[in-house]
């Protein structure tokens, strides 16, 4: 790096070299030497070092500061740019102060971002940069020309480039960003009629055995990921295409508090928001956000207070936007490109492209930049939140130091010890990141014991002291694993409700280890008989053999009642979540369906038990569905007048009514498709 002291003292009205020597060679006392020394000579080999110790005091005497990018710096208009002109860009290599390197424009790339959006093409000349080009994490970073604002560090132009460039988003388009409304921050709508993804299908069907049969999750019956890659796509944003050299530098989401394993189990589903992920990044631990064995604490952000904030935040500084902060952040690191007291604006480019938003604001500390012909990173440690990140824009995002959003609070009970963090409210991310927690609970420690199975308890507290209770059953590890998009369907359908603009007001899991893997089969399945006359019982025989253990018998007995002659029966064994479908419970649910967030919660709440199977007697018949709910007998003017009132809500379906039911092997995972029919007579 060049040495720049004359340009360092200036600053403080004192020039160290020409300037200084001038005025000791004007001065009385300055006298010329009767004859030239020898540099080599004690007193040349003495010369510099001592007029270096006098500039070193005259420097710490006026109280000199290190340099700083220039403040309140004008806007360079975009036409006074020409090709040649020399510039500084400002960035944090290392820590937490931000350090120029210089630039050369090359010229301005006309309308490149869309109509009246250009963009600057500079080279970077600095021997630095040119060793690893620009790097995902400088986004953002101000670019200087003749002391004006003349832009933000945003794109990348090129890969395994002979000549390192990179595009700057005009200071002006950075300005826009601040300038617009605040808006609402909402939640993006959910679709009304989502088709099944594939990959949601394999996995249940995968779940048997040692992996745990999976409930669905009533509205949306399905993975996030094809609603997320339909919206990513709309908005034309996403992670960078290694196909498509010229794209944002988006920053790199790193992961603090969570294991790789952990993290690659939802890299695609991240991928396909647009987050690119690594689990190389930290977070700096607070007291309000740490985890403890007791659970007594509650999670709250780290706060710095404002004042000291504007003090220290300066264009070139590290900034993040966190996901998800506590024992598990989630965060994406850029570089501030303008302050004004407050308010900043960062990235030089969309985030996610969500528009108004509330996400909050954090600092980070840079440990390093790793070095690629590929792709550049900063590797940082996300610090204290400061503040709340309200526009997501092409040009910019923009954030307040100062309040931040209100976030959700996360704990994870486990034998060994209980995990607090909290995420973003939004009915997308929240699912996700709240699973990833509970895996690296799970999956992500030495200690947790949880090899043989385990039951997780999920309980989610609405406003007005509503909850929602779940309890699921898991063979191990792998089950878990396996079952990981039920899982995020669940907490989707669960806290990102389509009907009403109810948020929870916090989330637990707690999960409790089993003495014993609750994976069971079904061996054989005999009855008494199949033609019975009322007041008979049906003795029902099953067969079962539990994990590397022995055959297990048991009889169930049925009693006969007389109002069950003549009708078409048939006995079921089905898992809950099977029965609960024939039974007339939706899979999936329109919206038209659902009227009330009260009707919501107990679609959610109408749930049969995941573990063991449920033995019935059942009658098929046709049911008359208001918001979910089947009525049996309906009167059929009373159908016809209401679906012509309103098809969508009134349906007519083919449903299994049971007559009478039993949970049986509670504790076990099994999986059964019995049916046999009954003839009963007088």
């Amino acid at each position: 790096m060049p040495v720049r002291l004359p340009s360092v003292f200036q600053c403080a009205g004192v020039s160290l070299v020409h300037p200084f020597m001038n005025k000791l060679a004007s001065s009385g006392r300055a006298r010329r030497p009767a004859e030239p020394r020898n540099a080599n000579g004690p007193a040349g080999r003495l010369a510099l070092p001592r007029l270096a110790r006098l500039c070193l005091f005259l420097a710490v005497s006026a109280g000199i500061a290190p340099a700083q990018p220039p403040a309140d710096a004008p806007i360079l208009p975009l036409d006074d740019l020409k090709p040649g002109q020399a510039g500084e860009v400002w960035t944090v290599f290392q820590g937490e102060t931000p350090e120029p390197f210089s630039v050369e424009v090359t010229g301005v790339i006309r309308n490149a971002l869309g109509p009246g959006k250009s963009l600057i093409l500079c080279r970077l000349t600095d021997p630095r940069v040119q060793n690893m080009g620009a790097v995902a994490g400088m986004s953002g970073s101000p670019l200087y020309i003749d002391g004006k604002f003349a832009g933000a560090l945003s794109y990348q132009v090129q890969r395994f480039e002979t000549v390192r460039h990179a595009g700057f988003t005009p200071a002006a388009d950075l300005i826009e960003v601040s300038q617009l409304g605040q808006g609402s921050a909402g939640f993006l709508p959910l679709e009304e009629n989502p088709s099944p993804n594939p990959r949601v299908a394999r996995q249940s069907q995968a779940n048997s055995g040692a992996d745990a049969p999976q409930r669905s999750a009533g509205i949306p019956a399905r993975d996030l990921a094809d609603k997320f890659r339909a919206e990513r796509e709309a908005c034309h944003v996403r992670a960078p295409d290694i196909d498509t050299p010229f794209a944002p530098l988006l920053p790199v989401f790193a992961f603090g508090g969570v294991a790789p394993q952990v993290a690659s189990l939802f890299r695609d589903d991240y991928q396909v928001l647009g987050l690119s992920l690594t689990t190389l990044g930290g977070y700096i631990s607070t007291d309000a956000a740490a985890s403890d064995t007791t659970g007594a604490a509650e999670p709250q952000p780290a706060f710095r207070n404002p004042h000291s904030t504007i003090a220290t935040l300066r264009p070139g500084s590290a900034v993040a936007v966190a996901l998800a902060t506590g024992d598990i952040t989630l965060a994406g690191t850029g570089s501030v490109s303008h302050v004004d007291g407050n308010r900043i604006l960062a990235f030089g480019h969309p985030m996610l492209s969500l528009g108004a938003v509330e996400l909050p604001m954090a600092l980070a500390d840079i440990i390093t930049i790793l070095p690629s012909n590929l792709n550049s990173v900063k590797i940082s440690n996300t610090g204290a939140v400061i503040g709340t990140i309200r526009q997501d824009r092409l040009s910019a995002i923009y954030g307040e130091i100062g309040p931040i959003p209100p976030m959700l609070p996360i704990e994870v009970r486990t034998p060994a010890r209980t995990l607090h963090f909290s995420t973003i409210r939004h009915d997308r991310l929240t699912p996700m990141l709240a699973s990833t927690g509970l895996a690296q609970a799970v999956l992500g420690s030495n200690e947790t014991g949880l090899a043989e199975g385990f039951r997780i308890k999920t309980t989610i507290a609405y406003p007005g002291e509503r909850r929602l209770e779940t309890d699921t059953l898991y063979a191990g590890p792998q089950g878990f694993a396996a079952g990981i998009g039920s899982l995020v369907q669940r907490l989707a359908a669960s806290l990102g409700n389509p009907v009403a603009d109810v948020f929870p007001e916090s989330l637990s899991f707690t999960v409790e280890p089993l003495e014993r893997n609750p994976s069971a089969n079904i061996d054989i399945v005999q009855l008494s008989r199949t033609r019975l006359t009322a007041g008979d019982t049906l003795q029902v025989t099953l067969t079962l053999r539990d994990f590397q253990g022995d055959a297990v018998r048991e009889t169930i007995p049925i009693d006969i009642p007389a109002d069950w002659i003549g009708r078409g029966l048939e006995l079921v064994i089905l898992p809950g979540f099977e029965l609960d479908r024939q039974a007339g419970r939706p899979v999936t649910a329109r919206l038209a369906q659902i009227r009330t967030f009260d009707a919501y919660l107990d679609l959610m709440s109408d749930q049969r038990a995941n573990d063991g199977l449920y033995i019935a007697v059942v009658e098929r018949a046709s049911a008359f569905i208001d918001q979910t709910r089947p009525t049996l007998d309906y009167p059929g003017s009373m159908e016809r007048i209401a679906r012509r009132a309103d098809d969508a809500r009134y349906q007519k379906r083919s449903v299994l009514v049971p007559l009478w039911e039993k949970h049986i092997l509670p504790g076990r995972l099994l999986q059964s498709n019995y049916r046999q029919s009954l003839q009963i007579t007088e």
